[in-house]
């Protein structure tokens, strides 16, 4: 197998650990998307109020099944950009849904780092536009 090869494996891999991840998010299963992360992962939402950042698969688990208690949603990867490093991607995409104590529905477009290790996520950097879900809590 050539460096090429395995960097084309590892990148394949990646973004297949990413789309069963986002899997998982549509079926409001916080647990079966963190199946894809290390113990350790580091998870960031810079742009949440306050910002997130978790640093263990518990404190994420944490967030993210707040996060679902509140929001359905579905997420659609619009863009992939292959790093120099294979265990590395940034993935642009879309979230559709709704607002579950209102019923707002909400749309959002994201960016995210993702790094891998062992075909598992041990970092995400998200970012996404805070306004439009402030937006979405207070009413639509």
């Amino acid at each position: 197998m050539t460096a090429a090869s395995a960097s084309a494996e590892t990148r394949a891999r990646n973004l297949a650990t990413v789309r069963s991840a986002f899997a998982a998010i549509a079926a409001g299963d916080a647990e079966g998307q963190l199946s894809h992360y290390t113990d350790d992962v580091i998870f960031e939402l810079p742009y949440t109020d306050p910002p997130k950042r978790s640093t263990t698969r518990a404190e994420a688990l944490a967030n993210i099944s707040a996060a679902f208690g509140v929001f359905r949603f579905e997420l659609t990867i619009t863009a992939v950009h292959e790093c120099v490093d294979p265990d590395e991607l940034i993935i642009e995409f879309t979230g559709t849904g709704s607002y579950l104590p209102n019923g707002a529905p909400y749309a959002n477009v994201y960016i995210a780092v993702f790094r891998f290790r062992d075909g598992l996520i041990c970092f995400q950097r998200e970012f996404f536009n805070p306004a439009t879900t402030a937006k979405v809590i207070a009413g639509g």
